[in-house]
């Protein structure tokens, strides 16, 4: 009992790692809570940083989700007790005992817990989201979509804790993207510089430019 309780403030820590704001502020002298979006994750990082940046908080982001879930089963602790110490971490993310008890959506750090617990699952929600983006060239909808998508893919199997992580993970994206879910309806969402609806933007500007 004492080793789960540990491993659970373990995970809390893990995922409260402000990787967006400490990588910010240490190589640009930049809080990124003041810029964008004023997310601290891996999004907002990428437009107010650049791509070398995004893609490192991204990463670690994952990472926070994937060892604070991977950790309890080299322990010893399986069934599916890990998903709820990844479930600390998308919490810690969230709620950021280095950041005022605020943070970030969470989609990256849900995403490194479902790696560790089902590698199979992961690559699904992953590829499911980058084709959403490369279509929309919108990160929120590929997440929602991620998530969505996972879901009802666990449907298929017998784990029903997955199943339930799952549809508390895709509800929980949803709530904390409910105003990106506003600006996708209204047409003002945010758009990646990268992808089909970009380019057909950027094209579309030019044309209009030549007349």
């Amino acid at each position: 009992m004492v080793k789960i309780v540990l491993l659970l403030i373990i995970a809390y820590l893990l995922g409260s790692i402000p990787n967006g704001i400490w990588i910010g502020k240490l190589f640009f002298h930049v809080d990124i809570r003041r810029h964008g979006s004023k997310n601290i994750g891996a999004t907002n990082t990428l437009r107010v940083l650049g791509p070398v940046a995004g893609t490192i908080v991204m990463l670690l982001d994952i990472g926070k989700g994937w060892l604070a879930t991977w950790l309890p089963m080299q322990l010893g602790i399986h069934s599916w007790y890990p998903l709820i110490f990844g479930i600390m971490a998308v919490l810690g993310h969230t709620f950021s005992i280095f950041d005022h008890f605020k943070g970030g959506k969470a989609v990256a750090t849900s995403a490194g817990m479902l790696m560790a617990y089902n590698f199979g699952f992961f690559l699904i929600a992953a590829i499911t989201a980058f084709t959403s983006v490369f279509v929309t060239s919108m990160m929120s909808l590929g997440s929602i979509l991620g998530f969505i998508i996972i879901f009802l893919v666990s449907l298929t199997t017998s784990d029903v804790a997955l199943q339930i992580v799952a549809l508390v993970l895709t509800i929980f994206t949803i709530y904390r993207h409910r105003n990106n879910i506003k600006k996708i309806m209204n047409g003002t969402e945010n758009i990646l510089p990268f992808g089909l609806y970009y380019w057909y933007l950027q094209s579309k500007k030019a044309r209009q430019q030549k007349k």
